[in-house]
């Protein structure tokens, strides 16, 4: 049907009562002025109106760009010149030139939500009728294949079943950022292969985000690709590493990220997919796959995802603050982490004892006798932080006290001290030697406010310049 050049435009669909009520008044406004009526969902709707047509494909609704029915537009010169939605009686009038239009019904009613705007709909009719584009090769599969299974079968999960990206879910992801999809934002390891914010978007579908944690999952894949990361080395270690994100600032609590009881587990959407998306891009985008560049001996869960946030809700100084961001800025930091080494102290009641049981846990990371190669990462729980806080301390003063409780002998820690072969070399027996390297020990603050632990994450033995190093960016939308 030809859009009406001169004269009024109606959207309306049966099962809103405002349409029903404005429904009688159709065959009076056709009988003065040229008339198109677009019906969403009956075709018995004003059915004795010349004008009016079934909608059923959306395509005028949503070339009309219909947010609510019924919605009135006055068309002048194939231009729209004037809309009103809802019933409103002297809007109707006014752009109807009828002054009697609507006598006896009320002056004021609501309308409906459009149908173009149901879940998913939206997003279909923009791939069908908008003018979008996909930097993306598109990948034909056939209509009797499972698409869960396609996507294992091309290799294109982490072994758990992944979204299938569908354009229309690709493009709803893309709508949780202001980025253009092109941009490009780097070259992702091992293949080095170039990166858009729109592949990002994909592999966030498939890890199961939502639209609004992208954002946090940008700033994560651009940390990665930081070279003092040093992702490809991660990746390609024997060892346990893994990249770990920790999400400070408003956008963590924004996504509903957990900080709490179980913040290093499972259970919360935004912690599980976060982490996963950025696993996915390494994998997908980049080729990082195990047994084949990826080597791990034994790998760690957190090769699926590894991805918490910090409760802020303290004292103490965010690691976003310690590393030079204000507690206003939302930021992700990435750390090239192992497994989690619990530290159970339920006895310790002053900072002194419980630090000097922290010290005795983080002598384990790597090796108790080995140094300066791991770093690592603290996480202490909201009881156990307590005692430091209630006796004054600081973040930065139980690091100090770890650093100085860490300033362990040569002597025991040199190759065949205590029997075993493993150890620094002999020319270090009369040293005293510091476990991390300076800047090497990471604090956080996370967990459920009952339950005496905390936790190490032991970081890749080749932390440091040479190796990774823990890496902060900045989330934007």
């Amino acid at each position: 049907m030809t859009p009406v050049q001169d004269g009024l435009i109606v959207i309306a669909k049966r099962e809103c009562p405002t349409c029903l009520l404005v429904e009688p008044l159709l065959r009076q406004i056709a009988g003065t002025t040229p008339l198109a009526v677009y019906i969403q969902d009956d075709p018995a709707y004003a059915a004795d109106v010349p004008g009016a047509v079934l909608d059923d494909t959306l395509e005028h609704s949503y070339r009309l760009n219909t947010e609510i029915v019924p919605t009135l537009i006055r068309m002048e010169a194939g231009r729209e010149v004037e809309r009103t939605y809802g019933w409103h009686r002297d809007d109707w009038r006014r752009l109807t030139g009828q002054p009697d239009l609507g006598e006896g019904l009320p002056a004021v009613r609501p309308g409906c939500g459009s149908k173009t705007l149901e879940p998913g709909v939206a997003e279909e009719l923009a791939v069908r009728f908008g003018k979008v584009s996909f930097g993306a090769r598109a990948v034909e599969i056939a209509g009797s294949e499972d698409l869960m299974e396609v996507c294992f079968e091309r290799g294109w999960t982490d072994g758990l079943p992944v979204v299938p990206p569908t354009r229309e879910r690709v493009l709803r992801m893309l709508a949780g950022t202001t980025r253009a999809p092109d941009e490009v934002i780097g070259m992702v390891p091992p293949d080095l292969v170039e990166c858009t914010v729109e592949k990002v978007a994909i592999n966030a579908v498939m890890a199961g985000c939502k639209p609004e944690y992208l954002p946090i999952v940008l700033a994560a894949v651009e940390a990665a690709l930081i070279d003092e990361f040093g992702m490809h080395g991660v990746l390609c270690t024997t060892m346990f590493a893994s990249p770990l994100v920790i999400v400070n600032g408003p956008m963590a609590k924004a996504v509903g990220m957990n900080s709490g009881v179980n913040a290093l587990g499972q259970g919360n959407r935004a912690n599980a997919t976060i982490g996963r998306a950025l696993q996915l891009v390494i994998r997908n985008v980049g080729g990082g796959r195990p047994g084949e560049l990826d080597r791990a001996t034994l790998g760690t869960p957190g090769k699926y995802t590894f991805c918490f946030a910090e409760a802020e809700d303290s004292a103490w100084d965010s690691l976003a603050v310690e590393r030079g961001f204000t507690r206003g800025q939302s930021t992700v930091t990435l750390f090239a982490g192992e497994g989690v080494q619990g530290i159970v102290d339920q006895k310790s009641r002053t900072p002194e004892s419980l630090a000097r049981s922290f010290a005795l846990a983080l002598r384990a990371v790597d090796h108790p006798k080995l140094a300066m190669a791991g770093d690592a990462l603290l996480v202490v729980s909201p009881e156990h932080s307590r005692v430091f806080i209630e006796a004054g301390w600081s973040k930065s003063r139980l690091r100090e006290e770890l650093e100085r409780l860490l300033q362990l002998p040569g002597s025991e820690m040199v190759v065949g001290a205590g029997g075993i072969t493993e150890g620094l070399p002999a020319a270090m027996a009369g040293a005293t030697v510091p476990k991390f390297r300076p800047g090497g020990l990471l604090i956080v603050r996370a967990g459920g406010t009952a339950g005496l632990f905390s936790a190490v994450i032991a970081g890749w033995a080749a932390s440091g310049p040479v190796g990774s190093t823990p890496v902060t960016k900045e989330i934007r939308s």
